[in-house]
């Protein structure tokens, strides 16, 4: 316990968080799959979350593995950043999709339930910006 309170003092996270990062993916993509699922796969952009999973797991894994730094500082920042970008345009498709309901964000009470969930692919930015500041964060010891 001590040693990982010093190494989170002085910045060592980069193991951690690649891990983090990694394995984050797995339950998100099998919610994602879930939640695309019941809207049939209606639009080809739903696919890419799922496509993108295996990537930033592989390399959060790799990143985490002992002699893993060089995975950690050169695929993980650019897995994270893919995964993130999804998410961002994820929310623009979300927020659009609500929009196109009957009423739009004018009826929110309906469309913010029933309609596409409006900040579910936030949670694709953060694990990718988890991903992204692991690359800069120094190795545990």
């Amino acid at each position: 316990m001590k040693r990982a309170l010093r190494n989170i003092r002085r910045g060592r996270l980069q193991r951690s968080l690649a891990l983090i990062s990694g394995l984050s993916t797995l339950p998100l993509a099998f919610e994602i799959y879930l939640e695309h699922y019941k809207a049939s796969f209606g639009d080809r952009w739903e696919w890419t979350p799922i496509a993108l999973t295996p990537p930033l797991l592989v390399a959060g894994i790799a990143g985490a593995l002992p002699g893993g730094e060089r995975v950690a500082r050169r695929a993980l920042p650019v897995t994270g950043a893919l995964y993130a970008l999804n998410g961002a345009i994820g929310t623009v498709l979300h927020a659009r999709g609500v929009a196109r309901k009957p009423g739009g964000f004018r009826e929110p009470t309906y469309n913010l339930v029933m309609g596409p969930p409006l900040l579910a692919p936030g949670s694709l930015v953060l694990v990718g910006g988890i991903a992204m500041v692991a690359a800069l964060m120094r190795r545990e010891r």
